[in-house]
């Protein structure tokens, strides 16, 4: 990993958005296309860049991937924090992400359930 390849990878509003609702905890890919409202080939590509990285770290379980912040990372590239901590108290869309991911925890609800649509953003 190096400086470069990590801000490239904070270059962009999905992988930003990402980050923002990962901060708080970790989530499903599932889950991360469902809060975001994306699809599963735009969630994987930036989630494979944030990966390769090491923003984050993932596990697998059963038919699942779970996402969250490499804490390795973040220790060695203070900034990162503060720049998702930045972004997301200036943007309405990033507020919008996080309101999402309150209603989606709130909720109860599994990523099977999520998968079977019973958990709408619109």
């Amino acid at each position: 990993m190096n400086l470069m390849q990590v801000i490239k990878a904070l270059g962009d509003e999905t992988r930003m958005r990402i980050l923002n609702i990962l901060k708080d905890g970790e989530l499903c890919v599932c889950e991360i296309e469902v809060i975001l409202g994306i699809n599963q080939s735009n969630a994987s590509r930036h989630l494979n860049k944030l990966t390769n990285a090491k923003i984050l770290d993932y596990r697998k379980v059963a038919k699942y991937v779970y996402y969250k912040l490499n804490e390795d990372t973040m220790r060695e590239y203070h900034f990162i924090k503060e720049v998702i901590q930045k972004n997301t108290m200036e943007s309405k869309y990033y507020k919008k992400d996080n309101e999402r991911l309150k209603r989606y925890r709130a909720s109860g609800l599994t990523c099977d359930e999520l998968k079977d649509g019973k958990l709408c953003f619109n």
